[in-house]
């Protein structure tokens, strides 16, 4: 069963924190959502350890 855990990120054009959630049962994974509040598309990288998410990382899309 897939198991959704809420993280906060900054967004990194905008500076503003926003809740990702994060699907603890995929493992590793990198991904691109909008941020909620300047609509810019963030590239969301996992870090996820025996089930567990271990790091959460926002970056600018080109980076």
């Amino acid at each position: 069963m897939d198991r959704l855990e809420p993280e906060t990120i900054v967004c990194p054009y905008c500076g503003e924190s926003i809740e990702v959630l994060v699907d603890c049962s995929a493992g590793h994974q990198e991904y691109v959502e909008d941020c909620s509040v300047c609509c810019r598309p963030i590239t969301v990288s996992v870090s996820i350890e025996d089930g567990d998410v271990v790091g959460v990382e926002g970056r600018a899309e080109n980076e």
